[in-house]
């Protein structure tokens, strides 16, 4: 489904300062996330996307010599050209530090993204959605697809991570279990409260409130970890 009304570019002006942008590929080939209506954005027309990835790409400036690129899956998801055009902005906006999403089953695409992009003196970051650390709920509930439970193991082919928070049967200590499993394995955590969507998981307003409390006090001033409460708060979406 494309949907060309999504809020594409914005800047993040605090912490880890950023431009980021939501471009749009063939769409998530995991789609098994019981909390996730995010693939909804994608496009089988490669010549459409790219259409619309070099619009948004237009609006980056390299004032902070960082740009985030998200999209409903994975950065294997986004064709070459886009690939290609986002190489040629960091070049032409100095930009030396890029960060992409992907899936635990695109691990192995890592090392190729990598090189591509350090050829051309720009330091890559690629962040998983791991959404919890504890395994069973992670797999039996959320359907995450990662079959490895061990954190440092997930940690070897990414720098940062995302952990979902605001769910039924979580608890204060199993959030901040996450959030310090997350420090001390990866670069970045990032934080995302559920909102509600059209899937069938929604969030619990207990455990939501049970973080705001106890949780977000403790983080919101680490430089090292994003809180999103609401899922547009880095301003795409």
């Amino acid at each position: 489904m494309e949907n060309d009304l999504l809020t594409r570019y914005a800047e993040i002006p605090v912490k880890n300062k950023r431009e980021i942008v939501l471009l749009r590929g063939s769409g998530c080939k995991w789609q098994r996330c019981t909390f996730c209506d995010y693939h909804l954005d994608f496009s089988l027309d490669e010549d459409r996307n790219y259409a619309l990835n070099q619009k948004v790409l237009q609006k980056v400036t390299g004032k902070y010599r960082r740009l985030e690129v998200i999209n409903s899956g994975s950065f294997v998801d986004l064709d070459s050209k886009t690939i290609q055009r986002i190489i040629d902005t960091c070049l032409q906006k100095k930009i030396t530090e890029i960060h992409f999403e992907c899936h635990w089953m695109h691990r192995d695409a890592v090392a190729s993204l990598r090189d591509t992009f350090q050829a051309q003196g720009i330091h890559t970051n690629i962040k998983i959605g791991v959404e919890t650390f504890d395994a069973a709920y992670r797999e039996h509930v959320l359907h995450k697809g990662i079959d490895e439970t061990d954190p440092a193991k997930i940690a070897t082919d990414f720098d940062e991570v995302c952990l979902l928070f605001g769910l039924e049967g979580q608890t204060e200590a199993s959030m901040q279990s996450d959030i310090e499993t997350g420090l001390s394995h990866f670069k970045r955590v990032c934080i995302n409260i559920m909102t509600e969507n059209t899937t069938p998981i929604k969030p619990c307003p207990q455990v939501i409130a049970c973080f705001i409390k106890k949780l977000y006090p403790i983080y919101k001033e680490n430089a090292r970890v994003d809180i999103l409460l609401e899922n547009t708060d880095f301003g795409v979406g």
